[in-house]
């Protein structure tokens, strides 16, 4: 292929100028050597996507020079070529890392096919070295950024339990508060990848199938069950699983998945072969546990069972010192997203998000983001581009669509804070409001407030 360079590495001169006219009819760029030691020489000076090295040469044969190209390209594939009836020595080869050989003399199509295959295999794991690069990066303890004291605390007990894989983890959070970001980032620091994150809703799952999601099932074991049928606790294998939502469990399946986690075994159904549980299991609610207990919906022995090493993660509305670093991080990665460049949120959204209850947690301030991010045209983010419904308190009046004080329809309050008190930030706001009740139509707007509808880009 155009723009892939091969280093082609032979003693004979003849096979040498055969090799390399070969691989430019194919159309790939080619640099060659006499020996091993030249080929090093020419890999201190430049890169090359694939090695084509015979085995047996002077002064450095093929075997040390695939242990030194390793060293000086790691990653870089490696095709050895060997005069019949020196398999062994190519086996031996692949061994110590050669892709794979091919025997003297060999057919152009079996060259090509080879280095086709090499090239992609190189190209997979560079994806996915990518890919994992990408994943750790979003789901570690360093992905999570907080200031806030209480979530600081609960990133250092995870990171310790991260450790234990045999410890249950029982995280606790309103929904978005992140359970499952916590969860993942447990997972990647104790197990890495390419072990198995496996995360299971048990409010989704209807209660007729939740024993074979969770265990899965032989063949016949029940009207329909035409195959067998791996569990989410087989998928898992030796990295996690995360039931979340445990507190929706029903009672039956949950005295199935005590005495899962008790003896570390399962069955699938319709099957008596105990089948050990390798996997890390977390759990988690955004329900108390300990009430439903005490209502008789859940299992008080399971209960202390999975609350073995319990985490709470503070809803958004107790840490609103994270609110600036979070919008941060949010805004950078939408940046990358979006391919915009965001410069920023004005003083004022920054202080309507800091006085908003932020019910859906940290989930509702990124959707917020991402919509006010899309909305912005290169300019600050302003209040009348949050879209956050419910903020005012009680008594403050809004104005509907046709000019009415409804005060039960009130999607914004005033900030009136002594500090940043000016007419044009009142100005501003009160442009927000109006455009928010007004569905974001800046005609209707203009008209409601009897004022120029450019009025409204600069709100």
């Amino acid at each position: 292929m155009p723009h892939t360079k091969i280093l082609a590495v032979d003693d004979e001169p003849v096979f040498r100028f055969l090799l390399e006219r070969q691989l430019r009819e194919i159309g790939y760029d080619v640099v060659s050597a006499v020996d091993g030691l030249q080929a090093l020489e020419i890999l201190e000076q430049q890169t090359v996507d694939l090695v084509l090295s015979d085995l047996v040469m002077p002064r450095m044969d093929g075997l040390q020079l695939i242990g030194s190209v390793q060293k000086l390209h790691p990653g870089t594939p490696i095709i050895v070529i060997t005069a019949h009836g020196s398999v062994e020595s190519a086996v031996e080869a692949m061994r110590r890392g050669a892709y794979d050989y091919l025997e003297k003399p060999y057919d152009p199509e079996d060259l090509r096919i080879t280095i086709r295959r090499a090239l992609d295999y190189q190209r997979v794991v560079q994806e996915n070295e990518q890919i994992k690069g990408l994943l750790t990066e979003r789901f570690t303890f360093q992905s999570i950024v907080t200031v806030n004291p209480a979530m600081k605390q609960v990133l250092e007990l995870a990171s310790r339990v991260a450790a234990a894989r045999q410890t249950t983890v029982a995280i606790y959070g309103e929904s978005g508060s992140g359970k499952e970001v916590l969860a993942r980032a447990i997972h990647f620091a104790g197990n890495g990848l390419p072990a198995e994150f496996v995360a299971v809703n048990c409010a989704a799952i209807p209660e007729h199938l939740m024993e074979s999601e969770l265990f899965g099932h032989v063949r016949g074991a029940f009207t329909g069950a035409d195959r067998d049928r791996e569990g989410k606790f087989s998928l898992a294998r030796k990295g996690t699983i995360l039931l979340d939502e445990i507190g929706d469990m029903p009672l039956p399946l949950q005295a199935k998945l005590l005495r899962v986690l008790q003896e570390r075994v399962f069955e699938k159904i319709g099957s008596n072969a105990p089948i050990p549980v390798a996997c890390r299991v977390i759990v988690a609610t955004n329900r108390s546990l300990a009430d439903l207990v005490a209502a008789g919906r859940f299992r008080e022995d399971l209960y202390h069972r999975i609350n073995v090493f319990p985490l709470t993660i503070p809803p958004l509305c107790q840490r609103k010192d994270d609110i600036p670093i979070l919008c941060g991080h949010i805004l950078e990665q939408l940046r990358q997203h979006l391919g915009k460049p965001l410069p920023g949120i004005s003083q004022q959204a920054m202080e309507l998000m800091l006085e908003y209850r932020w019910p859906g947690n940290v989930r509702e301030l990124r959707n917020c983001l991402e919509r006010a991010a899309i909305i912005t045209d290169n300019e600050l983010i302003r209040p009348s581009h949050l879209g956050l419904a419910g903020t005012a308190p009680e008594g403050t009046e809004s104005i509907d669509a046709e000019g009415a004080v409804d005060a039960s329809r009130v999607s914004y309050h005033l900030s009136l804070s002594a500090d940043g008190l000016s007419l044009d930030a009142l100005n501003e706001q009160i442009l927000g409001i109006t455009l928010q009740r007004c569905g974001g139509n800046k005609s209707k707007a203009s008209q409601l407030l009897k004022v120029n509808r450019k009025a409204f880009y600069r709100s």
